[in-house]
């Protein structure tokens, strides 16, 4: 067997310089997803960003090329770590499993209440780049209850209904982060129970829904 051709040098240390400066637009994603949650976009200057990372501006801007671009940086780790959380394990419609998927759900929009208020409101303006992000979620977990639901192909009744569920769970957390007058238990029960009578309205509710 032939071996691969020995790297030089030169394309090792490029290499390390790309992984440390992955490593660190990782480590500030981080950061701004602690500081977008505790403050708003408008409400943190590229300033304090810095001074929280321990860098100069100048510096930051090596790495995002403004504030915007970083705030769209961490929106999409948010996005990313939503749908992580809030994927169940094992296959099917399994009752339990939506449940615990949408604790996680609660639990990541009131540990990043800012940071969630934000990006469902389209917290930058009418960001493109933002908005992008907050609709390709929203598609994911449409498709993702699509495949639970073994919904090889969706019509576009079925498409709707699934996608007015997911709208009506960001609303509904938004209001209740707003008002904390309900139990994040009852809210999920809740939440779960509207999902049922959604599928059953389009006649898409798995036998084990019930």
């Amino acid at each position: 067997m032939a071996k691969a051709p020995r790297r030089s040098e030169p394309d090792e240390a490029r290499e390390r310089a790309r992984l440390q400066v992955d490593e660190r637009r990782a480590q500030l994603v981080e950061l701004g997803l602690r500081l977008f949650s505790e403050r708003s976009y408008d409400e943190l200057s590229i300033d304090d960003i810095a001074s929280a990372a321990g860098i100069s501006k100048g510096l930051l801007y090596h790495y995002f090329s403004s504030k915007r671009d970083f705030y769209a940086a961490t929106v999409r780790s948010a996005a990313e770590s939503l749908l992580s959380r809030t994927d169940p394990a094992g296959d099917g419609p399994d009752p339990e499993a939506l449940l615990a998927a949408l604790d996680q759900y609660l639990l990541f929009a009131e540990e990043h209440a800012s940071a969630y208020v934000a990006l469902m409101r389209s917290g930058v303006g009418h960001d493109a780049e933002v908005a992008a992000i907050v609709e390709d979620t929203r598609a994911r977990f449409v498709a993702r209850l699509a495949g639970r639901l073994g919904l090889a192909e969706l019509t576009p009744r079925v498409r709707l209904a699934l996608r007015g569920w997911v709208g009506f769970v960001e609303g509904s957390s938004l209001d209740w982060l707003a008002r904390r007058d309900l139990p994040r238990e009852e809210l999920r029960d809740l939440l779960a129970q509207m999902l049922l009578a959604t599928l059953m309205a389009v006649d898409a509710a798995p036998p084990t829904a019930a």
